[in-house]
């Protein structure tokens, strides 16, 4: 079986902290657990506003961690030292908007190659492995090569709110972009919005090889905890793999 990677995203553990402030829930205790319950890798994104991971956790993730810590940043000159000063595994080059409650799409790389080019560049000279967030669209998967970042990670958002024929529609642009990609030599990754309900027919797309996955892990967790809810997405992740 051609095992896929679970990346899993703590932000929402901070966002939880931040309804009080103080210490607690810990985003390093929620990483060191998942990395106990089996994932592979663990995401946070520092924002330019600090509205949830803050630059302290992040040094505390890269001392601590036994598992590969990928930094989602924005393509700015902060986060791009940021990023050089701690030296993660790897960064998640994506799109932020100060009034979104989420990411809400790809980073275009089309539009924004020149400005973004630098940025990658810089990055992968430090040995990080730079992953574009993007639509699984041609064009932007052809730009992604072209920036030299060695990975992208699918946008799973549109996918994942859609139902019926409309999913099923959007499912097939998945499988595309991660043929095409793979094509070009790219390793591909996927994510946002995947849950229970929807994560087979992404995790089960044989390109992939990476999900990252946050948001829908800290809200199950409330129900069965932490450890419990990475496990049940393992096991859906490798059921659908080993179809």
């Amino acid at each position: 079986m051609n095992k896929l990677r679970l990346g899993v995203n703590i932000d929402h553990v901070a966002t939880v902290r931040q309804a009080r402030g103080g210490s607690h829930p810990s985003p390093l205790r929620a990483a060191m657990m998942a990395a106990a319950a089996g994932a592979d890798g663990i995401t946070a994104h520092l924002r330019e506003d600090r509205r949830h991971i803050s630059d302290h956790d992040i040094e505390a993730l890269r001392l601590e961690l036994r598992i590969p810590l990928n930094l989602e940043m924005a393509a700015t000159e902060e986060m791009k030292r940021i990023a050089l000063e701690h030296l993660p595994h790897a960064c998640c080059i994506v799109p932020e908007n100060r009034q979104e409650r989420t990411t809400e799409g790809g980073i275009d790389a089309v539009g924004q190659f020149d400005r973004l080019k630098p940025i990658v560049t810089e990055l992968v000279e430090a040995g990080i492995r730079v992953s574009m967030f993007i639509e699984p669209d041609k064009a932007q998967l052809e730009a992604s090569r072209k920036l030299g970042a060695p990975v992208v990670e699918l946008h799973t958002g549109a996918y994942s709110e859609a139902k019926g024929a409309e999913q099923q529609r959007l499912l097939k642009k998945c499988e595309e972009a991660a043929a095409f990609g793979a094509s070009l030599g790219l390793e591909i990754h996927a994510g946002h919005g995947l849950s229970y309900e929807n994560v087979q027919p992404i995790a089960a797309i044989p390109q992939i090889k990476e999900l990252n996955i946050g948001h829908y892990l800290i809200g199950e967790a409330i129900f069965v905890g932490l450890e419990g809810s990475i496990r049940r997405m393992r096991q859906l992740m490798d059921e659908a793999r080993g179809k």
